[in-house]
């Protein structure tokens, strides 16, 4: 039985961050999502990973190496979003603007 909570609360708790991760891919943004964040997630994952491969115990070596892998993941997600934000926010808008000379000398 103590496996099987184990077992249940990380599978939990690796859907919730499943749920986000997806969250952000749909959506298309990741707004209000911090960067350290992940980077936080990913460090104590990391050391929880290597403290349950000490200790031997499964469940948390599943569940901090999946960990590890989602928060890479997330993070990956929110760069690329910020990249294009960045990109679109250089980019000159192709819209005319009714101001300039070239649009009125055309009407």
């Amino acid at each position: 039985m103590i496996e099987v909570i184990g077992w249940l609360s990380s599978a939990i708790l690796v859907l919730t961050i499943t749920i986000q991760v997806r969250r952000q891919w749909v959506s298309g943004t990741s707004k209000g999502v911090s960067s350290w964040l992940f980077i936080g997630q990913f460090s104590a994952s990391t050391g929880f990973f290597i403290y349950s491969i000490l200790v031997e115990n499964w469940v948390f070596i599943a569940t901090n190496g999946l960990l590890a892998i989602e928060t890479l993941v997330g993070l990956a997600i929110v760069r690329m979003h910020r990249r294009r934000e960045a990109r679109s926010s250089r980019a000159p808008s192709s819209a005319p603007n009714p101001t300039s000379r070239s649009t009125w000398t055309a009407l």
